[in-house]
């Protein structure tokens, strides 16, 4: 998961920038997403065999595209 603030009003500019980033290896699924106070966030699925496993990721955008640096968080699904 990959999360990011836009400075203020820049919030288009930011969630276009991250639909135009090509990571190294394609996703079994990428979602993007917006949320109030120009916050963008991308969501993607791997098909992977440990949880350390190393992925490619969405790069931190320019310093005065954010207002802070990105957060990057990994999950794993959990059966029930």
């Amino acid at each position: 998961m990959w999360e990011a603030r836009a400075a203020r009003g820049r919030g288009p500019e930011l969630l276009e920038w991250a639909r135009a980033q090509v990571l190294a290896d394609e996703p079994l699924r990428r979602e993007i997403f917006r949320a109030p106070q120009d916050r963008v966030l991308v969501l993607t699925w791997w098909e992977t065999d440990a949880f350390d496993t190393e992925l490619p990721e969405l790069p931190e955008p320019e310093a005065s595209l954010i207002t802070r640096p990105v957060h990057r968080w990994r999950f794993e699904a959990v059966d029930d």
